[in-house]
């Protein structure tokens, strides 16, 4: 694999961390990743960006990867706190623009961001994602009791005595969980990050945060993910993965991508084979798109 370094960025609850490909002394691509995973999510596709004259940062979102947790008793924003984690990152570099890449969580992060900021982003490649996941009313005041008494219990738990896993188990374990999205190959990449030692024990413990488990409060309406796609005014490549992930209403990937014709410079959508993962499975169908859709990018020599 092509090479990459270990960045750190200090941040007021501890450090971000991520792996950063190709020069160092241009704007790279920002490349962020899907909800429980982890910079690592890159490690295949990255290698090929950077062939063709890219730089690729990829970070681990916090709580995620080598990232800082958050201090006890703060709660997930997932989507929220990804805009101002990306407005962070920009502004520590000093970059006047982004390009962004994002894989699910990552791509609906990489949305909104573009609505927010949109003479700040000059193209977003969104992976089998097209917007934030929305709830029902309904269902939002169903779980909210859950949830709030869920975190409360996680904050309560004893790290040391977090369970600890082979690594044989630690594989079987999330390829069960991601129910056939991962190759058993891109799973051991994937937790070459997401795990640790066990200290105490031995074996492995997961080093994601278990409060993601339960980030749920605040969801989005219909509404606010339209408006934001309609806000958006860079260039945009979406990519869908066949079969890719299932969405619980897929009409609203289409009304998403719809209204990001309204605004966008340029819209380009393709669908290619394979699973929610496919970046990472089997980057060799897609990255050529990716490739051809970036071939205009000009980074700026911004020196890290």
């Amino acid at each position: 694999m092509q090479s990459w370094r270990e960045v750190s960025i200090p941040v007021p609850w501890g450090h971000i961390s991520g792996k950063w490909w190709g020069s160092e002394g241009r704007r790279p691509i920002l490349a962020l990743h899907g909800w429980q995973d982890n910079a690592g999510t890159f490690d295949k596709l990255a290698p090929l960006l950077v062939a063709n004259g890219f730089s690729v940062f990829a970070i681990d979102f916090p709580g995620h990867g080598r990232s800082s947790h958050y201090p006890k008793g703060q709660f997930y924003y997932l989507y929220w706190d990804g805009i101002l984690l990306v407005r962070r990152i920009v502004r520590h570099f000093k970059w006047s623009n982004v390009t962004l890449l994002g894989h699910s969580l990552g791509g609906a992060i990489s949305l909104m961001y573009a609505g927010a900021y949109p003479d700040n982003v000059d193209k977003l490649v969104s992976i089998d994602i097209a917007g934030p996941v929305t709830k029902p009313e309904k269902r939002t005041v169903a779980d909210t009791a859950f949830i709030c008494d869920k975190f409360l219990d996680y904050e309560n738990l004893n790290e040391k005595r977090l369970p600890a896993y082979s690594r044989d188990d630690v594989v079987d374990l999330v390829m069960d969980a991601y129910k056939g999205s991962l190759t058993k190959e891109s799973c051991e990449i994937l937790m070459q990050r997401g795990t640790r030692e066990a200290e105490v024990t031995g074996g492995l413990h997961f080093c994601r945060d278990v409060r993601l488990k339960i980030a749920g409060l605040a969801p989005f309406s219909r509404e606010l993910v339209v408006e934001f796609a309609k806000a958006v005014r860079c260039e945009v490549l979406n990519i869908k993965g066949k079969p890719g992930m299932v969405f619980d209403n897929e009409n609203f990937y289409d009304e998403v991508i719809e209204s990001l014709r309204s605004g966008a410079k340029r819209l380009e959508r393709h669908e290619v084979e394979g699973t929610h993962h496919l970046h990472l499975n089997d980057p060799n169908q897609m990255a050529p798109i990716v490739i051809a859709f970036l071939s205009e990018f000009d980074p700026q020599d911004v020196p890290i």
